[in-house]
């Protein structure tokens, strides 16, 4: 028998009734909580511990930030949270940052995009030395449609040290490189099912992409891999079985490359799609599917869950965490952004195609001037064409220094990362023109990385809306002190506030007059 509940112990705690106790109620997400109606039936409360004996409405079970996401997500990537800390180029999502995050049950993954193989294989090989007995670490890999050979090396390399998990993005079309990291070392287990070796995430931001990595790899794709060596014959046939992805990352109004779709359009329709893919092909495991962009407060993540995300994906929000790979002096300029303070330039790696990115506005001016320098590109044919009021401007107010000494500068770059990139441009001056503009659109990443003070006006900060959120909710607390923005802090912060919102929810559709102050949650 047990032992009679002490007077004013949590187990006899009345009925709550008042906004107040509700609110808190609204926090004590790890218990039983019963809904219940007052002596005149007509005002709905909260009851805790044993079933009281006033009239319940009804019972919600404990509820925990794990379960907020699709187990499965989980169970096949060995994490504790459906929560992944999102690559970020240039190395600004740090080797510090991914161990943290798999120490801490969840996944992170390395932002290679933009550095040299050489820099790539350093991470790489750090990682697997310090999380050599968990898989639940990755790294990124970026289309490069200017750079197919740099691409393909950077997936041969990952395959090579035999990295867990890959995360591709920024991808229109699937490449070899794309392919190959899907396809190689594909094997049957011995109930038949295919097993990988390398996991694969994808970035998407439109259907018609979404459909290439639900879909299995194209058989010309896999023939040609098969020809050159790459692939088996057997891991070819097997790679028709299966998708591209095993899971898919929905990309809305994020930072850096960016569609600029609204989550609650755009996911669900990804969701239909990936059901009637899986359907088509006869899986026997559907694909993941995330949710990514605009996820600086547990309210937006709290609303990713409820649209039916498995995971969640952060990115601009841990640029502002202690283990990020950028400056303190970049940090304080995201520090005071709100959710406008973000515009639209061209990226580096796809500046002929005219592909542009999300980025920081304010305290900067790289917008506008990367934007003066595509102008400049799509009016004339080479450098030497441009008016020279026009090209000393450009030299004074954009890049800082004359062509010839920019052009020698990224002559010294080219040669040691793609030397094909000089002969090329040697031989057709439009492209040379956009070698020399490019340097300052990657110089930018550069100066704000390092922290260059004397080109502040020119940083480039990749980031989205979700920042400026992040700011306003952190404004004040505990969050708000840079010493405590750890990237897994602000993890179980988004993650604990999304639970408790999910509660106040869950309270609210029973008919319990909820507060607005339970949908307020304060770091801790």
């Amino acid at each position: 028998m047990s032992a009679p509940a002490r007077p004013g112990s949590r187990d006899t705690q009345p009925p709550a009734f008042s906004p107040e106790a509700i609110t808190a109620g609204t926090r004590r997400i790890r218990e039983h909580v019963h809904v219940v109606t007052d002596s005149t039936r007509r005002t709905l409360g909260l009851a805790f511990g044993p079933r009281p004996a006033d009239e319940v409405v009804g019972t919600l079970p404990p509820l925990y930030p794990e379960w907020l996401g699709g187990r499965a997500f989980c169970e096949a990537h060995g994490v504790r949270f459906p929560y992944v800390a999102g690559e970020m180029a240039n190395g600004i999502a740090t080797t510090r940052m991914v161990t943290a995050m798999a120490r801490a049950g969840m996944l992170g993954f390395f932002g290679a995009a933009g550095l040299g193989l050489p820099e790539v294989e350093r991470a790489v090989r750090e990682l697997a030395d310090r999380l050599r007995d968990r898989t639940n670490w990755g790294v990124n890999l970026i289309h490069s449609p200017a750079e197919p050979g740099l691409e393909l090396r950077a997936a041969k390399l990952l395959l090579h040290h035999r990295v867990p998990r890959v995360s591709l993005s920024a991808y229109l079309e699937l490449t070899p490189a794309a392919v190959l990291c899907a396809a190689r070392g594909l094997r049957r287990d011995t109930d038949g099912s295919v097993l990988r070796p390398t996991r694969i995430l994808a970035k998407v931001s439109r259907p018609e992409v979404a459909e290439k990595f639900l879909s299995p790899a194209p058989a010309e794709l896999l023939r040609r891999l098969v020809e050159q060596g790459e692939l088996s014959a057997d891991e070819a046939e097997l790679a028709r079985r299966v998708p591209v992805a095993e899971d898919v990352t929905v990309e809305a109004d994020s930072g850096g490359h960016t569609d600029g779709r609204p989550l609650g359009s755009l996911l669900p329709r990804v969701l239909m799609l990936r059901d009637d893919v899986t359907r088509r092909f006869g899986y026997r495991r559907p694909v993941g599917v995330g949710a990514a962009g605009g996820l600086g407060t547990p309210a937006a993540v709290a609303a990713a869950f409820a649209l039916g995300a498995a995971y969640v994906v952060t990115g601009s929000v841990n640029q502002t965490a202690t283990e990020a790979g950028i400056s303190d002096d970049a940090k304080t300029l995201l520090a005071q952004a709100d959710v406008a303070d973000v515009t639209m330039a061209p990226a580096a790696d796809m500046f002929e195609m005219g592909v542009t990115l999300q980025v920081l506005r304010r305290g900067t001016m790289f917008a506008p001037r990367a934007s003066r320098l595509y102008a400049a590109y799509r009016a004339h044919p080479s450098l030497e064409d441009i008016p020279s009021p026009e090209r000393q401007k450009l030299e004074r107010d954009v890049l800082g220094a004359p062509v010839d000494e920019v052009w020698e500068r990224t002559k010294r770059f080219w040669a040691a990362r793609d030397p094909a990139q000089i002969t090329r441009a040697e031989n057709d001056p439009k492209h040379r023109m956009a070698l020399v503009f490019r340097w300052y659109l990657g110089s930018s990443s550069r100066w704000a990385i390092d922290g260059d003070t004397g080109r502040r006006t020119d940083y480039q900060i990749w980031c989205g809306p979700a920042v400026g959120a992040f700011n306003r909710w952190t404004a004040g607390g505990f969050l708000a002190e840079p010493e405590n923005r750890t990237v897994v802090q602000i993890a179980l912060n988004l993650l604990e506030g999304a639970a408790v919102l999910t509660r106040a929810h869950q309270l609210r559709t029973y008919g319990v007059p909820v507060p607005a102050s339970a949908f307020a949650y304060t770091p801790r």
